[in-house]
């Protein structure tokens, strides 16, 4: 009996390591099926800029390294906000809040963790430019694919818009980039720490996405009062990463 509970933790263990603790626990205490729930969730995409050069002037050894180095500073900082990382993407990684169980304010969650991830990148890898996005919104979580084989997924429209953020950041002098959904969704507290800016239509979008940066650490500017994107003066401009 001892044998076998200690096989079990070490399978949760290495499925946890793979898959997320959270899901991981569901999947060995209540099995799996296919299917998924909606849920309220945030979604947080950070991506490596100039990772074609990188690997052509390194080995790849070298580049194992260096993405692992900064692997582990995205999980670090998204599982000291409470989020996890769903999956990693050759150079990038989505990370979700608010999934695959309820969470208090999770977009306040992906916003903090977005700024953490800013800070700890540019003074532990310097070296490396990256860009990162931030939305939040009803999202269909679960497992896809087929019985044999299948996966934890997060699908829904604050994902997709996450990483057209993440990619119009790494054009951008500072790399984060939240959506006004997320700041609407976010604690008073968290959301004073952004600052509102332009509209733009993002690539594939029917909608403007009103975008919002980082404010007030740097330079003591306080962040701008949350406002409606139909409050806001002028055409949005279209931007298409």
């Amino acid at each position: 009996m001892a044998d076998g509970l200690r096989e079990r933790e070490r399978l949760r263990d290495l499925l946890g390591r793979h898959v997320g603790e959270d899901v991981a626990r569901r999947a060995v205490d209540n099995g799996v099926a296919l299917g998924g729930e909606v849920r309220e969730v945030a979604a947080l995409f950070v991506d490596l800029v100039g990772s074609t050069a990188l690997a052509s002037n390194h080995s790849p050894e070298q580049v194992v390294s260096l993405l692992n180095r900064f692997f582990a500073v995205v999980v670090e900082a998204v599982a000291a906000s409470g989020g996890w990382v769903n999956r990693f993407e050759g150079d990038g990684a989505l990370c979700v809040f608010g999934a695959p169980s309820e969470q208090p304010d999770a977009a306040g969650r992906a916003l903090a963790a977005a700024r953490m991830l800013r800070e700890r990148l540019g003074s532990e890898l310097p070296e490396l430019q990256v860009g990162i996005g931030v939305s939040a919104g009803p999202a269909v979580a679960g497992n896809v694919g087929a019985e044999r084989r299948l996966q934890y997924a997060v699908i829904g429209d604050p994902i997709n818009e996450a990483a057209r953020l993440c990619e119009l950041a790494k054009r951008r002098a500072d790399p984060v980039l939240a959506s006004g959904a997320a700041l609407e969704r976010a604690s008073a507290d968290e959301a004073l720490r952004w600052r509102l800016e332009e509209q733009t239509m993002l690539r594939g979008r029917a909608a403007p996405t009103q975008l919002a940066v980082p404010a007030g650490e740097r330079t003591g500017e306080p962040g701008a009062p949350l406002t409606s994107p139909a409050q806001l003066v002028g055409a949005p401009r279209r931007i298409t990463p």
